[in-house]
Parts: structure tokens; sequence; C-alpha cells
């Protein structure tokens, strides 16, 4: 199987479980130690991953690492990069704007934000459910499903 589809690379889809298993704790950490700093560095992290996937992986993606030390063999399926790519960025999206929430002396909503997409990656780590992988393809079934609910509606 090619790794390079038209469509973008392919990855491990076991690597993403455990980027968010692992962001799932080191938020935790950041919770348990009030440390909004943590957030940061995971919110950069996040965003860093979604903008340049795969191709950085020396930069804080430990998968690659990690499968060669415990020796798993290679995936039985491998996915697109885009839609964790995407759900990547919704994280360090929300993630920031706990972040503003912090600066602004709301730390309740900061955490609350926070804790939102660490129960997100948790899902993630512990089913394999990614929402935002699910809300990528939105963008296409979203357009089709106006288009037919408005075209219905002319004739």
């Amino acid at each position: 199987m090619s790794n390079k589809p038209a469509s973008g690379r392919l990855i491990d889809p076991r690597g993403h479980r455990f980027g968010a298993a692992l962001s799932v704790v080191v938020l935790a950490v950041a919770f348990l130690t009030s440390q909004p700093l943590v957030v940061a560095l995971i919110a950069v992290a996040l965003g860093v991953s979604a903008a340049f996937g795969t191709r950085y992986s020396a930069l804080g993606r430990p998968w690659p690492l990690v499968r060669r030390v415990l020796r798993l063999a290679s995936p039985r399926e491998l996915e697109s990069e885009y839609p964790p790519r995407f759900a990547q960025a919704l994280g360090s999206v929300g993630l920031s704007i706990a972040l503003l929430a912090f600066l602004a002396g709301l730390p309740l909503l900061g955490w609350l934000l926070t804790g939102a997409v660490a129960g997100l990656q948790a899902v993630l780590a512990l089913t394999g459910y990614c929402l935002g992988c699910r809300l990528y393809f939105l963008r296409w079934w979203l357009p089709a499903a106006f288009g037919r609910l408005v075209g219905a509606q002319r004739g």
C-alpha cells in the first residue's frame, strides 16, 4: 500500500489514540497542579501537529518510537491524516479559548474547556471514536444536505 495517496498521507490510527491518551494524562496533571501553562504547551503541541502533520514526527509525536520500542506490528489499516489533523486543530482552538479564559480571570471556565478537550481525547484514546474527525467529514455532507433541502423546497 502506498504511503502517499492522492488525498494525503496515511497514518497509523493507533498513534492518534496514543497521542490523545498522552494529552489526557498531561492535561489531568495540569488540572491537579493548577498549571494553565501546561495547558498552553498542549495547545501548542496540538496546533503544531495540526499544521504540519506527520512530517515533523520528532517534534512531539512519540508514536513511531513507541511502536519500535514495543516492536508492534504494522497496523491492519491506515487512515488519512487529514481528519485527525482537523481534530487536533479543534482541540488547539478549544485549549486556546481556555487560556483566554484563564487570562481573563475566569479559571472555572478555563478548566471546564480544558476538561471538555481532555474528555473528547479520552473518548478517542479509550474507544477510537474521534468526534473532531467526524466533524471533518461534515464539510462534504452539510453542503450536499443543504442543497438537497433547498432544492426539494424549490421543486
